[in-house]
């Protein structure tokens, strides 16, 4: 996949997730919408830390607000090993969330992971991958980590269980916008 598509996939899923918290009365604000067309992903300035990788969106209803980071994919990976499905992002950027959430504990980190058809290339036969919206608080996921792994990408990434995340909401209502009432 080149990286237009891959980019056009994750703007997809950073809207279908944006438009869950719409409809749940949160005000949200896209960092993701940017006018330089550089590849890189949204930046959170400190005088402290540098530029950090900043999250996707924040999102506020009433006196919660939460940093939400979307990620869009096929399918949960089946890690042979513990026979579990897991899913994970650049350890890199995990680190750069890490800071932040640190920074403004107040202000939760979620990572979101919105899983579509169900089949990944190392599904084993028999098996379907869990599908919908899944995600829990960094600070959750700091303290359960299923495993890191070096391999992939420039940094490599870290993964968490399926258990360890909170299933959200279905594929279906994630797909088709609810009407206005």
């Amino acid at each position: 996949m080149i990286f237009q598509e891959a980019l056009q996939i994750g703007k997809t899923g950073e809207n279908r997730i944006a438009q869950y918290f719409l409809r749940m009365g949160y005000f949200v604000l896209p960092i993701y919408e940017k006018v330089d067309d550089d590849h890189k992903g949204p930046v959170l300035f400190s005088s402290i830390s540098g530029a950090l990788v900043a999250p996707d969106m924040l999102v506020f209803k009433g006196r919660q607000t939460l940093w939400i980071e979307a990620k869009h994919k096929t399918a949960f990976t089946w890690h042979r090993k513990t026979e579990e499905w897991v899913t994970g992002i650049n350890l890199h950027h995990y680190q750069q969330y890490l800071t932040i959430q640190n920074e403004r504990p107040e202000w939760p980190i979620w990572l979101l992971f919105l899983h579509h058809d169900g089949t990944a290339k190392d599904t084993p036969p028999g098996k379907i991958s869990p599908t919908g919206l899944f995600g829990n608080a960094l600070s959750c996921l700091r303290e359960n980590e299923h495993h890191r792994h070096s391999n992939y990408g420039t940094s490599g990434m870290v993964y968490w269980g399926v258990d360890t995340l909170k299933y959200l909401a279905p594929l279906c209502d994630l797909l088709t916008p609810k009407p206005k009432p």
